[in-house]
């Protein structure tokens, strides 16, 4: 990736964050103090992005870099650790910031194409319902030490969980539940505090119990999977980072679209019919397809039902 003529983040200074200040300082003049520190502190999140990829140059920044911080921006936004708006907001800032950096606009995308609301129809099967495609990105990170990393991925694809909800599983207490109850329930990590006091029960079979398992063995004394040296935002971008490396040469994308694959499976062992999104139309009747549905919502923790539609495809 070559520099894009100029000087250095074209001659607003040495460093990303500055040069982004400076770059905001120039378009809005001396006033709008409130816009520009709102500005700033969101260019400063996009600015730890790239220094986790090596860039430390707005020269580098090319359109892939851009998509690759939408891409995890929208698995923040899947995992319930930021909302739409505010990811939105955030791809809004880059594209004021390079605009007025670069004095063009190659490089801008459209927010909420990238980051809209989840209620769309999903039209492609989840990579990771090939759980020989699945094994690839959990070898590769075991192979780099990773192995909190990859039992939180393998949790999030056998028991449907969101990332935040699979890390801060207290997985000592979920498997005493497993083995007395054979299900679990998830009320931790929950978006928007959804588990408080709400029961959200997944059902436990074989597979899903030996990781639980393995899960345990890996958290040891801790409270979760989160590690004892590291906050929540701390271990969750590292994740992120670790994930985006060992699926940098597959199809796979996010954490969602391990929750996608573990709801057609569950569709299909509830109707006897594979998932409308895999075959390309619904096949079972409208009311066993309604009722998945309903069972489907309550696993995943939602409380619409029109949301399943992005996990398991169109009940028409």
């Amino acid at each position: 990736m070559g520099n894009v003529g100029g000087t250095r983040n074209y001659g607003y200074g040495k460093q990303l964050a500055w040069a982004g200040k400076n770059a905001l300082a120039d378009r809005y003049g001396q006033g709008h103090f409130s816009t520009r520190a709102t500005h700033e502190d969101r260019w400063n999140k996009f600015t730890q992005y790239l220094k986790q990829q090596g860039i430390n140059d707005a020269r580098k920044i090319d359109q892939s870099t851009v998509l690759d911080y939408a891409e995890q921006l929208k698995q923040l936004v899947n995992s319930g650790d930021v909302s739409v708006a505010y990811a939105q907001n955030v791809l809004s800032t880059v594209n004021v910031v390079l605009e007025t950096m670069r004095k063009d606009n190659p490089l801008t995308i459209k927010p909420a194409q990238y980051v809209g609301e989840r209620t769309h129809v999903r039209s492609d099967a989840p990579r990771t319902g090939d759980r020989s495609q699945f094994q690839k990105p959990i070898q590769t990170l075991h192979a780099r030490n990773e192995a909190r990393v990859a039992i939180t991925a393998l949790l999030a694809r056998d028991f449907g969980l969101r990332f935040k909800e699979a890390s801060m599983l207290n997985t000592n207490k979920a498997l005493k539940q497993a083995n007395k109850l054979n299900r679990i329930n998830i009320t931790e990590g929950t978006k928007g505090g959804r588990g408080k006091g709400q029961d959200r029960w997944v059902t436990i079979n074989p597979r899903n119990l030996d990781t639980l398992k393995q899960a345990k063995a890996l958290q040891g004394k801790d409270k979760n999977l989160v590690p004892c040296n590291k906050t929540y935002v701390q271990w969750r971008d590292h994740a992120y980072y670790q994930w985006r490396i060992a699926t940098k040469d597959t199809e796979i994308k996010g954490f969602h679209d391990m929750r996608a694959a573990f709801a057609c499976e569950s569709y299909q062992e509830i109707t006897g019919h594979k998932a409308p999104v895999i075959t390309g139309q619904r096949q079972a009747p409208k009311l066993i397809d309604i009722q998945a549905r309903l069972i489907l919502s309550q696993m995943l923790g939602h409380s619409r039902l029109d949301v399943i539609a992005s996990y398991i495809g169109s009940s028409k």
